[in-house]
């Protein structure tokens, strides 16, 4: 039985190792792609190692894009998206699954039916709507459409849900309001779901290419995900300052995912989602 689990373990480290070495490749060749000449990134068969490191490639890129605005902008985007989402989807998901009220269902539903229709519809409504209130080439028309949450109303009803009705009953028998008895009692029991709403909303604004090109023209209005779709040429591309510039939009995430490590796994595995 011993050599058997031995054997099984085996294989599924084998499994896992050739998986992360999948997932890690891609990574990999985007590092090796940016030190090479534009001859060398096009070349067939494909040249693995660069046959000298091009750093200035990266020094290329920063030359032709602000990186500094797209760092602020982005930053402030996934910022107040993230306080907003987590505190409105908060309040919405604490009022669908603890308090009653007319039409409890039918809200939940609209909800629901907002998390299957395809968030390209959206695009027209919400850019008229910034337009309409002066927004545009703005900070706060990146922020606008992600501050509440469909998916953030669903996954914290859930946790919500969840908690005992005991506690509520002890907080009106000590004279709190429903306000107190959320914030005090009932959000710090939903602490894991916020963390896992936080690193999806954060990841999201991250990745959000299709909004930012839409309602930000300006260049030093842009985020990071549009500044770089300017390295993307009409007709060719040089791809390694493309992927030089890659670089340098992700090494903050990577740097925050290194740092809150711990945080990010725990957040994923309690919800049950991936990335």
């Amino acid at each position: 039985m011993k050599k058997i689990n031995t054997k099984r373990k085996l294989i599924i480290h084998i499994i896992l190792i050739l998986g992360s070495l999948l997932m890690v490749l891609p990574f990999v060749w985007m590092v090796l792609t940016s030190g090479k000449t534009l001859a060398e990134s096009v070349a067939i068969p494909p040249s693995i190692f660069p046959e000298s490191f091009q750093w200035n490639n990266f020094s290329v890129v920063l030359n032709k894009l602000p990186f500094i605005s797209f760092y602020i902008n982005t930053f402030l985007m996934i910022g107040f998206r993230v306080i907003g989402s987590v505190l409105f989807s908060a309040m919405a998901a604490y009022a669908c699954a603890r308090l009653e009220f007319p039409g409890r269902n039918l809200f939940f539903s609209l909800v629901l039916l907002q998390m299957m229709i395809p968030t390209q519809i959206f695009i027209v409504p919400q850019y008229l709507l910034v337009q309409n209130m002066g927004l545009l080439n703005s900070v706060p028309a990146l922020v606008l459409p992600g501050v509440v949450s469909a998916f953030g109303t669903f996954l914290l009803r859930q946790f919500f849900l969840g908690l005992p009705d005991e506690l509520e009953e002890a907080a009106k028998l000590d004279g709190c309001n429903v306000w107190q008895t959320f914030f005090k009692i009932m959000l710090p029991l939903a602490k894991s779901g916020l963390i896992a709403l936080a690193i999806f909303t954060g990841l999201f604004a991250f990745k959000d290419l299709m909004w930012p090109l839409v309602v930000n023209m300006s260049m030093d209005k842009m985020t990071l995900s549009s500044g770089l779709a300017n390295l993307q040429g009409q007709y060719t591309t040089h791809y390694p300052q493309l992927m030089a510039g890659s670089l340098l939009a992700i090494w903050p995430m990577i740097l925050l995912f290194i740092i809150f490590q711990k945080k990010f796994i725990e957040g994923i595995a309690t919800s049950g989602g991936k990335l």
